[in-house]
């Protein structure tokens, strides 16, 4: 006779299901208010995206680089977090964006003089944008954010503006991304003010409270890398209430609560009570997880693409006196270059090269060029060599003295037409099931600002059941 398998029981009060900055930013502002958290992770570590690495004097990262104060939340978190953590903000040099046009970078206009004189865009749009605070507002809520730039501010500025900070940001196609979901501040300003001009002016105008005034826009990492923040995540949490290695993740409701079911990194099952569960995993592992929604539902929720993208790190011991003061170069789709943009990080923050070193992250792939995914490695270095030498202007003798390579094949979520389905979905599916919430990023944003703003406030509208 077959020996019963023995499950082992306990409860809690949330689980969370995810241990990247979302997952673990919610269970520490829960853990805050007292509530019984535990949070289970499918890799042997924690952080999902987010990576530092410390090798040969470079301190480089796998997944984000940067991210932006744009909300109070980022800096309360540092706050909350008592110096467990500290915030650094990048040089002044970071606010210098570089766009790539025939055979070398330009800078970014950064006001009028600049805007005048710059060669990136056409003569014709430069004039088109004094009429652009009287054209009438769109009235297509599925405007993608390519024809609403093209439609405002002209083809040129479509091309060497928005599509290459698009690149920068989702790897994606701005003709794919609509404009309410992927850049909801934009499409505000259109739908609200009219005219993105007479938004940023009435926006400089508006009342600020002290709170709001925490969000000050600058580019920032946790000194010494983004692993920095995790780890100090972790601590404040506590590892015990951390399961990493867990398989076979079920959540299934259960009378008055719910049931999460899993085998642990040591082969044995385990079943967790408990009133609520978050899931902050990507839309590609929901059906695993969530057996009991139906199919047709969970295909409007799980019809999210993902860019992949490979992020290479590059680093010079010397650079020979050539220095690149900028946030880095982006490179527009039209200019047909296997590169989506190169980041200089050492020029934003202390200590990511030797002194007389440099670093880079150069960014390739993306809805574009899923195919380069699946290039070599020894393909990817040529590349990224070729670009040192020909968009950087290192000589042919300046080699990388380090390089490292990361796959990502589910780097981005492409917030597209399908995405106004897809949200009304998980809210119709959170209300049905009481204590079932449905985070990440499938929705509320990508940035590292939005994944800690969702996850205040899953923690804040948890504590209220």
């Amino acid at each position: 006779m077959a020996k019963a398998t023995t499950i082992e029981t306990r409860q809690c009060d949330v689980i969370v299901i995810g241990a990247g900055i979302t997952g673990l930013t919610t269970a520490f502002y829960l853990t805050r208010r007292q509530k019984n958290v535990e949070v289970l992770e499918r890799q042997n570590r924690i952080g999902g995206q987010i990576q530092t690495f410390h090798e040969d004097g470079f301190v480089f990262e796998s997944g984000p680089n940067t991210g932006v104060i744009s909300c109070p939340e980022v800096a309360e978190l540092f706050s909350d977090l008592s110096g467990d953590c500290e915030p650094e903000t990048a040089f002044e040099a970071s606010k210098r964006r570089l766009i790539w046009k025939g055979e070398c970078f330009h800078p970014l206009p950064s006001g009028i003089t600049s805007a005048i004189f710059t060669p990136l865009f056409s003569l014709k749009d430069k004039l088109r944008i004094l009429g652009e605070p009287f054209r009438p507002k769109g009235d297509d809520p599925d405007e993608t954010i390519g024809m609403l730039a093209k439609r405002r501010l002209g083809k040129s500025f479509l091309d060497y503006a928005v599509d290459p900070f698009l690149s920068g940001v989702y790897a994606g196609d701005p003709m794919r991304l609509v404009t309410r979901f992927a850049l909801p501040k934009l499409y505000h300003l259109e739908q609200r003010y009219g005219s993105f001009v007479k938004g940023a002016i009435a926006k400089i105008r508006e009342h600020k409270n002290n709170r709001d005034k925490l969000a000050t826009k600058q580019v920032f990492s946790p000194r010494n890398g983004f692993s920095r923040l995790i780890e100090a995540l972790e601590r404040q949490i506590g590892s015990r209430r951390i399961t990493l290695g867990v398989e076979d993740i079920t959540i299934l409701p259960h009378h008055n609560h719910w049931k999460v079911r899993f085998t642990n990194s040591t082969g044995r099952m385990q079943e967790i009570h408990c009133t609520q569960v978050i899931t902050t995993v990507g839309a590609y592992a929901l059906p695993d997880l969530l057996p009991f929604i139906a199919q047709e539902q969970m295909h409007k929720i799980c019809n999210l693409h993902y860019a992949p993208v490979i992020q290479v790190s590059v680093g010079l011991h010397h650079t020979g006196g050539i220095h690149h003061a900028a946030f880095g170069g982006l490179i527009p789709s039209c200019e047909n270059k296997p590169l989506l943009g190169i980041l200089f990080p050492s020029a934003c923050f202390k200590n990511r090269a030797p002194e007389e070193g440099a670093l880079f992250s150069c960014f390739i792939g993306g809805v574009r060029h899923p195919e380069y995914l699946m290039k070599s490695d020894d393909e990817i270095i040529a590349l990224v060599t070729d670009a040192l030498h020909s968009m950087l202007h290192y000589p042919l003798k300046s080699n990388p003295d380090m390089i490292r390579i990361f796959r990502h094949k589910k780097a981005i979520p492409q917030y597209d037409a399908g995405c106004g389905e897809r949200l009304a979905t998980i809210e119709y599916l959170q209300k049905q099931y009481p204590g079932l919430v449905l985070g990440g990023n499938i929705r509320d944003g990508i940035g590292i600002a939005d994944r800690i703003r969702q996850a205040v406030a899953l923690a804040s509208d948890l504590q209220l059941v």
